[in-house]
């Protein structure tokens, strides 16, 4: 099912929406430019092309859902993701052992930078971290699969939690006023949008 552009402001402005969630999603849809805290400059661009090979995002060239943000932001405030794997360091050793070693195997394998490989020797960097066989030394203090895990589930998690992808897969469940009644198969109530093709 795929909602027409607009659908997710056009809820919020709508009192099927709760004050709390309105509010949650507009800081969302309304974030400003963000400037890294947790990461310098390098790393945190380091980052963002390899976000951008894991969920790109092509028809947003101007508008990307900023996950190297939410990343960021979480590592700065210390806060945790709600889980972690125990072979893994503590989430702020584990992304600059990560993100270290998908550098250290960009070069290794082509020479160059993470974020100077064409699209091709990106996926195979990433695809190197996710099957254990990257070089570099930095993988012997992380687990490079379990480190791939963790970062494709954040950047997943943020992306999937910001209002433009769930308009993107059609989902309105944060129309949540008054409580969903029309649960059957293809069933729709009222408030939902029209389907576009």
């Amino acid at each position: 099912m795929k909602y027409p552009p607009g659908t997710v402001r056009a809820l919020l402005e709508s009192p099927h929406v709760s004050e709390a969630t309105r509010a949650a999603l507009q800081e969302r849809l309304d974030a400003p430019p963000y400037q890294p805290q947790f990461f310098d400059a390098d790393t945190y661009r380091l980052l963002g092309a390899v976000c951008a090979r894991l969920l790109p995002q092509p028809d947003r060239p101007a508008g990307a859902i900023d996950l190297p943000a939410g990343i960021d932001e979480r590592l700065h405030s210390g806060k945790a993701d709600g889980w972690r794997y125990d072979a893994l360091p503590p989430d702020r050793e584990a992304y600059r052992l990560g993100l270290g070693g998908i550098q250290q195997a960009a070069q290794a394998q082509f020479g160059r930078e993470f974020a100077a490989l064409a699209a091709a020797e990106q996926d195979a960097v990433l695809q190197a971290v996710q099957a254990g066989t990257a070089p570099g030394d930095l993988w012997l203090k992380v687990d490079a699969p379990r480190f791939f895990e963790e970062l494709l589930a954040e950047a997943t998690i943020l992306y999937y939690s910001h209002p433009l992808a769930q308009e993107e897969i059609g989902y309105v469940g944060m129309a949540d006023l008054p409580a969903w009644t029309r649960i059957g198969l293809d069933t729709r109530e009222d408030r939902e949008p029209e389907e576009v093709n």
